[in-house]
């Protein structure tokens, strides 16, 4: 690495978001873009309402049919998203956190 490449990608991961897609068939893709969290949070409802999103790679382009996503993760998050159906500070649950509880007593 040389000298000041930490530098280079500490901006470069804050002038990027990373995208998982979750299709119907089980398979998941993640693609980086270089937009800022902030900026891509602007448009990501309208995009996920788009029949087909286009990622173009340096060696490919990509179509996504949001017809067959059953789930999109994007990283960082963008809590700035507010209204209906969007669930601020929520956490999410592992499967040994599930099985754990179900195994503690219940104080009644």
């Amino acid at each position: 690495m040389r000298a000041g490449s930490f530098g280079q990608l500490t901006q470069d991961k804050e002038n990027t978001t990373q995208v998982t897609f979750h299709y119907v068939e089980g398979n998941t893709e993640t693609f980086t873009i270089p937009i800022p969290a902030s900026e891509f949070q602007e448009e990501v409802l309208q995009l996920l309402n788009q029949p087909w999103l286009t990622f173009h790679l340096v060696d490919q382009t990509v179509f996504i049919c949001t017809a067959r996503l059953i789930k999109v993760e994007i990283k960082p998050a963008i809590p700035e998203l507010q209204g209906q159906g969007i669930f601020s500070n929520s956490m999410r649950v592992s499967t040994m956190q599930r099985a754990a509880a179900g195994r503690l007593p219940m104080n009644t």
